[in-house]
């Protein structure tokens, strides 16, 4: 039985090929989903080697698609899997899956960036934070097209403790497009490094684990795709609200060919941007010439520290958003030049009706 102890260790029955499941189904890849199958099992079960041991584990895979790395993940002699595909086109051919590993598979017809995934497995197999991870994964070949949203929901979830991460320290390993996936895992000084660098690393250990050729997948995408695993850190090495440290990193981004100092003092409202931006960086005794890449992880709890003193002196600082400030002042250049425009308008008109008054007075009266 799947969801209620150890199952025995069975491989599955001979079924046919992800090519055959794909002709029979007639299933093709939706570029606007960003759909990209992985054929060689070779490569799958090399990805589910990735997130460690599986045996008797509970997965939950995200868009399996025809069933690739499903089959891996089976394979690796998990206990229960948790599919959830928002393509219909895919479910027989996952029912098919499930009838062949009786009891280990359920489907979820559903959009990932909604599903409560926290409701998606029993509450006793929760350990708390401070334990060894459970015996919980997430494992995916993410469409291009969700998997920054989808990867920034789950840092919100893990830092706040919820969805997946309810249950404690889940394992996460994913794929994701070659830039990305760089970005992810980019050092302190690299030329990769970005907000996502920083808020996954704050948060988790990120290993970079391998590169899949563009061509191994059907269809072809322009890039190649890296293979990322995440293991969230006991302790966070930030401790600040996440909203708090996204904002921080998002503003000092913002102009990565920049001083950091650029993107910072935006987080300030123009009246008392000066003052504000040498206080945040004073107390944070961050050197502002530093550009965004150079910015470590160490540098941004600083940063992070100042800022949220500084929220906590000025309730309304942390709502405060620079481009909705440059937002209400064209607005108010709009309206000022208008009514400078109209009055300009008015005055010509008053001015043009007192000269035909005056032409009218010299105009000889006809007796």
């Amino acid at each position: 039985m799947a969801a209620s102890g150890k199952v025995a260790f069975v491989r599955l029955p001979p079924l046919p090929t992800i090519g055959e499941i794909i002709k029979l189904y007639n299933l093709r890849a939706e570029k606007q989903l960003s759909q990209n199958f992985l054929l060689d099992l070779r490569l799958t079960d090399k990805i589910i080697r990735q997130a460690g041991n599986l045996r008797n584990a509970r997965v939950c895979e995200v868009g399996p698609g025809p069933g690739g790395l499903t089959r891996s993940i089976l394979n690796a002699g998990a206990a229960d899997v948790l599919v959830v595909e928002k393509d219909k086109r895919f479910i027989p051919g996952l029912e098919l899956l499930s009838e062949a590993a009786p009891g280990r598979v359920r489907i979820v017809h559903g959009d990932i960036l909604t599903y409560r995934m926290d409701q998606g497995f029993p509450a006793h197999i929760a350990k708390k934070w401070e334990d060894d991870p459970p015996d919980l994964h997430i494992i995916g070949n993410l469409p291009f097209s969700v998997s920054t949203p989808l990867i920034i929901k789950w840092l919100e979830q893990m830092a706040n403790r919820s969805g997946p991460f309810a249950f404690g320290r889940t394992r996460l390993t994913l794929t994701f497009q070659k830039e990305i996936a760089e970005r992810l895992t980019a050092s302190t000084g690299s030329r990769q490094r970005s907000r996502l660098s920083i808020m996954a690393q704050y948060l988790s250990t990120v290993k970079s684990c391998f590169t899949i050729p563009g061509r191994a997948f059907v269809p072809k995408p322009d890039v190649d795709v890296g293979v990322v695993h995440f293991t969230p850190l006991a302790q966070p090495q930030i401790q600040q609200p996440f909203k708090l440290v996204e904002k921080l990193v998002r503003h000092v981004f913002q102009f990565r060919g920049k001083h950091c100092y650029k993107g910072l003092e935006k987080l300030f409202p123009e009246a008392e941007r000066l003052e504000l931006i040498e206080e945040l960086l004073r107390s944070a005794d961050v050197d502002p010439t530093l550009r965004p890449a150079q910015l470590s992880i160490a540098h941004i709890q600083a940063l992070a520290d100042a800022y949220s003193r500084l929220c906590r002196e000025n309730s309304q600082l942390f709502d405060y958003e620079f481009r909705e400030e440059l937002k209400q002042k064209r607005h108010s250049h709009r309206r000022s030049d208008s009514s400078i425009k109209n009055s300009s308008i008015k005055d010509g008109i008053k001015s043009s009706s007192t000269s035909r008054g005056k032409i009218e007075d010299l105009t000889p009266t006809t007796q």
